[in-house]
């Protein structure tokens, strides 16, 4: 079973991403260190019946006293009205700054579940079980947790370390086609930003059905990566900003046509491509990196091109608001080659240009 060991500057002690097949049913000994203490598995109406029980069993056989609290299925309900309803389900439970949250689903609940347990009684302890491939690669690495507002994406959120990362591959035999391309754009991301040789593997292997008998490893490459990141930038005020390429149109384009249109993976494809594209015009990107990348994510059978009748003016303007935005300027990750990348601001204006 791979281990990924992250080690952040500000917690005293490193964490585990544990990576395995049948993980949720052999777990318990892992959380063993929890006996005695209480627990809400924190779902989604998808996930609860798929892996609730089996979920609840684990902690039970650690000695832990569960609870089991679902929510609604999708982008919408990273909102502050589902926080209230954690909350409430948090203060049934008696849940006290001893006890834990279990994050278990995508990255709608890692995130809202990751935000009610930093701001419950001002921090209890986090465990997150992701079961999309977007969220074993990403959301459930690094310590990020947010909501949504009516006006951008996660702009609600804080940073928050979880204590154990639980990734079972088998929970991947579950989801829709999309849900995996929408992982497989992230995972894209990591090569397109920093392991050259990670994207020369997707090239080579060409599609999902060569993918999935190397996937465990690729899961694997990627949280390494996001480790490295997270351990050179906790706080996320440097160069762990690289880790949004693509995502300062993605997170417009989600937010212009309504949270869970596109999913998030999808939309970071679309951003990618664009921001390849605005690099090589810029003259930071060599060109042909665009075309490349598109015709990775085209083979792995994603989105590449932005849908037509979105207003430059309007992405431009949900763009200013991003988490990156610096004064009058948006930092925005461009790429110097495939495999290295640099932040690069770019005024609202400059942004709409591009666009």
């Amino acid at each position: 079973m791979p281990t990924v060991t992250v080690q952040v500057p500000s917690q005293p002690t490193p964490y585990d991403i544990h990576i395995g097949h049948g993980l949720l049913k052999t777990c318990a000994p892992l959380l063993a260190p929890y006996n005695g203490r209480r627990a809400v598995v924190v779902a989604d109406e998808n996930t609860a019946p798929l892996y609730g029980e089996t979920m609840l069993a684990a902690l039970s056989g650690a000695g832990v006293t569960t609870s089991l609290f679902a929510l609604p299925a999708g982008e919408t309900t990273k909102c502050p009205e589902q926080l209230l309803r954690l909350y409430d389900a948090f203060l049934d439970a008696h849940l006290t700054r001893a006890d834990l949250v279990v994050a278990l689903g995508g990255g709608v609940v890692g995130d809202i579940a990751g935000y009610a347990a930093c701001t419950y009684l001002r921090g209890v302890h986090l465990i997150q079980v992701p079961t999309t491939l977007l969220a074993q690669v990403d959301s459930s690495v690094g310590g990020k947790v947010a909501v949504n507002h009516p006006r951008g994406k996660n702009l609600l959120g804080a940073l928050y370390q979880r204590e154990l990362v639980l990734i079972d591959c088998d929970t991947l035999k579950t989801l829709d086609a999309r849900q995996v391309g929408a992982g497989l754009g992230e995972v894209i991301k990591y090569g397109c930003i920093a392991d050259r040789a990670l994207f020369e593997r997707l090239e080579s292997l060409g599609s999902r059905e060569a993918l999935q008998p190397v996937l465990d490893e690729v899961i694997a490459r990627c949280c390494e990566i996001k480790a490295q990141y997270v351990q050179a930038d906790p706080l996320d005020h440097g160069v762990r900003m690289q880790l949004n390429f693509g995502h300062t149109l993605a997170h417009a384009l989600e937010n212009a046509m309504g949270y869970g249109t596109l999913l998030h993976g999808e939309a970071v494809s679309i951003g990618m491509v664009a921001a390849a594209r605005w690099g090589e015009r810029l003259g930071v990107t060599p060109a042909g990196c665009s075309e490349r990348i598109k015709r990775l994510l085209q083979a792995y059978g994603l989105m590449t091109e932005r849908p037509d009748g979105l207003s430059p003016d309007a992405l431009a303007a949900t763009m200013a608001l991003d988490k990156k935005a610096v004064g009058a300027s948006v930092r925005t990750v461009l790429l110097t080659d495939i495999g290295s990348c640099t932040g690069v601001p770019l005024t609202v204006a400059q942004l709409r240009d591009l666009l």
